[in-house]
């Protein structure tokens, strides 16, 4: 947006206008005529930065770019305050804008980020709330205990365990080979993408509230974890009551360590924050809150592209392939989740690096 031409407008338009209206308009035409200097150097500036003519600029222009920011900002206060014409108004507004991201914006776009997040950031932030992940952890094992310890003393449990839609023929009594049935390679991959966007629903869900109960001191968090993976016991009794406990760890595990994962990421991520605002130590709530949830963000950016992983596993290599080959590719996926998140350390960059 260029500057706008009010000084031919003055002279043309305020020759017949009313007293008000002429005072007005010397007032505005005054305090441009007088900043107009420092709104030039800046604008071009800023086009020369966006442009990319960045090696280019003389140190003088980049060292003066905050200065000529602040006070392009002062200007647009004094121009609200004393309400100047809609022109520069409007110019100002769009300058100041501008100048803001080039200031105070982010110095590298959406690929460059997700280069750093991948290449070490992820994985920082997940060794940063080692603690969490393992209360997260100790009350998922918990819940998984607690589900089998109850269905195997009582089976009434296990209709109050399991949702409904698990209860086809995976119910207490049921036969050997109709539970492995359950478990059986599907002939064919069609409607499976449409499985797998349910499954991806499903587990964001979870995800989501063990991250968000977080907020409520991380209490919440921990019940939703233990609940479940009490599921998961309750479960895992049936099908080692039935002596199918290998094939049932092979069927759960090609997608379960990577969803579990995810999911113990999230609680302990909920688990963090809440954590940080009962014991925020030196510092203020507020101010712990905002700094261990930064962390736990990115944390939970992770948590979406394991659960995208974890929809696939679950509705293509889980239904089509066999026991042996389901299990080999879940160990191999803990193996490499647990290599990229705790042997995998790159240094950060810092500033001096060359």
């Amino acid at each position: 947006m260029k500057a706008p031409a009010i000084r031919g407008w003055f002279s043309k338009k305020t020759v017949d206008a009313p007293p008000a209206i002429e005072a007005a308009a010397l007032r505005s035409d005054r305090f441009r005529l007088e900043r107009e200097g420092d709104w030039m150097r800046l604008e071009s500036i800023l086009k020369r930065m966006e442009s990319g003519r960045l090696r280019g600029l003389p140190d003088e222009d980049v060292l003066a770019l905050p200065v000529l920011y602040r006070t392009a900002a002062s200007s647009l206060a004094v121009a609200r305050e004393t309400s100047l014409d809609k022109a520069t108004l409007a110019y100002l507004e769009s300058l100041v804008q501008r100048a803001w991201f080039q200031v105070y914006g982010p110095r590298q776009g959406f690929f460059g980020w997700f280069r750093g997040f991948l290449g070490g950031g992820l994985s920082r932030s997940v060794r940063e709330i080692w603690l969490d992940m393992c209360i997260a952890l100790a009350a998922m094992i918990a819940g998984t205990v607690t589900g089998y310890l109850l269905v195997s003393r009582d089976q009434e449990w296990y209709y109050r365990l399991v949702p409904g839609q698990f209860m086809d023929s995976r119910v207490p009594g049921a036969s050997r080979e109709a539970l492995r049935q359950t478990l059986a390679i599907e002939e064919s991959a069609a409607g499976l993408s449409t499985f797998a966007a349910s499954l991806f629903s499903n587990n964001a869900g979870v995800c989501i509230l063990a991250f968000a109960l977080g907020f409520a001191f991380g209490v919440p968090s921990l019940m939703l974890l233990v609940h479940n993976m009490a599921v998961l016991g309750a479960m895992w009794w049936l099908y080692s009551e039935a002596g199918l406990t290998y094939e049932f760890a092979a069927w759960l595990s090609v997608h379960g360590t990577t969803e579990m994962f995810a999911i113990l990421l999230a609680g302990a991520a909920g688990i963090h924050i809440g954590r940080s605002m009962a014991f925020p130590g030196a510092r203020s709530i507020m101010t712990a809150a905002a700094q261990s949830g930064r962390r736990a963000a990115q944390v939970m950016a992770g948590v979406v592209l394991m659960l995208i992983l974890a929809a696939v596993l679950e509705a293509f290599p889980r239904q089509l392939l066999g026991t042996n080959e389901r299990f080999v590719i879940g160990m191999t996926m803990l193996a490499l989740w647990l290599g990229y998140f705790f042997a995998f350390r790159r240094k950060r960059v810092t500033d001096d690096a060359v």
